[in-house]
This record gives C-alpha cells, sequence and structure tokens, in this order.
C-alpha cells in the first residue's frame, strides 16, 4: 500500500485545491499517494492575519483527525496556518508550502522575489521571513491584488502576474521569484516563460520536499 500524503487546502476554494492537486499530481508514484482536501469551514482566502489564525485551529484539527492514517502533511498555503501547532500534534513530517518555498529559493540565491495575493498581506509575510532568518535574502515583495481564487485565473491573473514578476526582477534584482499563493500554481510555467528567471511554485517544492523527508 502507498504512504498518503495528506495536502490540506487551508481555505474553502475547491477550485484552488483542484490546481493543487494538479501541481502536485506528477509527483506520485506507486509509493506515494497525495491526498488533497479542503477545508470548507475556512476562510475563502487566507489574506489577513485574521484569515491565517482562523484557519491555524482549522488545519491543527485536520491533522488530529487524520494523523493515524497519514504518512505525512502538507499546508497548502503560504502562510502554513497552524504548522507548528501541527508539528506538536503528529510525529509524521509536517511541510508548510511557505517554508519549504522559501527555503529552496534561498539555498539557489540571496535575491528572492515574492508575488503575494494582496497587498494586505504582505506586512504578515515579512514576519514570516523574520521569523525563518531568511528576511535579508528577500529583496522585494509585490502584490496582484485580486482574491486567492482569481489568482489562477488566466484572464485575471496571468498580465498582472508577468508584470509583477519583471518589477521585481527589473526594479528589486530578484534572480528567482516565489508565487506567494497556492492558487497561483497553474499559471507558473507561463510566468517563468516570459521573465526569463526561475519562478517556484511552493506546492510543487513541498511535494518534492515531502518525497525526500519519506525517502
Amino acid at each position: 500500500m502507498s504512504a498518503r500524503i495528506h495536502i490540506i487546502n487551508p481555505n474553502s476554494s475547491a477550485t484552488v485545491t483542484e490546481g493543487i492537486a494538479s501541481a502536485v499530481a506528477k509527483y506520485a508514484n506507486s509509493a506515494v499517494d497525495f491526498h488533497c482536501v479542503t477545508l470548507h469551514d475556512a476562510p475563502k482566502g487566507i489574506v489577513t492575519q485574521r484569515d491565517a489564525d482562523f484557519a491555524a485551529p482549522l488545519v491543527a484539527a485536520y491533522v488530529a483527525a487524520h494523523a493515524r492514517e497519514a504518512a505525512g502533511f502538507v499546508i497548502a498555503c503560504y502562510s502554513d496556518p497552524g504548522l507548528f501547532a501541527c508539528r506538536e500534534i503528529t510525529d509524521q513530517p509536517v511541510i508548510g508550502i511557505g517554508e519549504a518555498s522559501l527555503s529552496y529559493a534561498a539555498s539557489m540565491t540571496s535575491r528572492i522575489g515574492v508575488i503575494a495575493v494582496s497587498t494586505g498581506g504582505i506586512a504578515r509575510h515579512w514576519r514570516m521571513y523574520r521569523m525563518l532568518g531568511l528576511a535579508d535574502k528577500i529583496v522585494g515583495e509585490r502584490a496582484i491584488d485580486l482574491s486567492v481564487a482569481q489568482s489562477g485565473d488566466e484572464t485575471l491573473a496571468l498580465g498582472r502576474l508577468i508584470d509583477t514578476a519583471c518589477a521585481l526582477r527589473d526594479e528589486d534584482g530578484a534572480q528567482a521569484i516565489v508565487l506567494g499563493c497556492a492558487g497561483m500554481t497553474s499559471l507558473r510555467e507561463k510566468v517563468e516563460r516570459s521573465v526569463g528567471i526561475q519562478v517556484l511554485d511552493p506546492c510543487a517544492v513541498a511535494a518534492e520536499s515531502m518525497l525526500r523527508a519519506l525517502s
């Protein structure tokens, strides 16, 4: 039987969960199965500190309820709500896509740019960067100011993502860019082709990190 990894979308958007599932599907194999779930009682998107604080106990409750059956958990929100509480609940690996993607980006370059879904989340993100000891490697963070659900809509978001990535590259000097929302995952390749530097999807980075943790 394959090891089942539960990937938790801490917002209530099933569309975002579908995008996450698509992003991680290629990492599944005969030994590892990814099970993506939506927390339907959660906010529609994790934007403000209040959203993150509301979602955190929901994520922790899910992990507590499924700790015996899961081989590991991925928290599929760039803010990593409930990450440390979840690590207290289970001995299985718990990976937050924010922490995983930033750590990976920092191993590549000391000049990281981040695309946020909303200006309202940037201050909260900087608190995370300081906590992780990575603030000095973030050269800029800029927002596309769409909802989480809209952030993966090619018609609405792609142009904004490309323009924002170009500004991070040209004005802030970013050498790699992290997509700061799981909702953006389906547009990663198109953004990367347009800007010519590496663009990281945090969901994919977390899936790879989980495979290494289980190997």
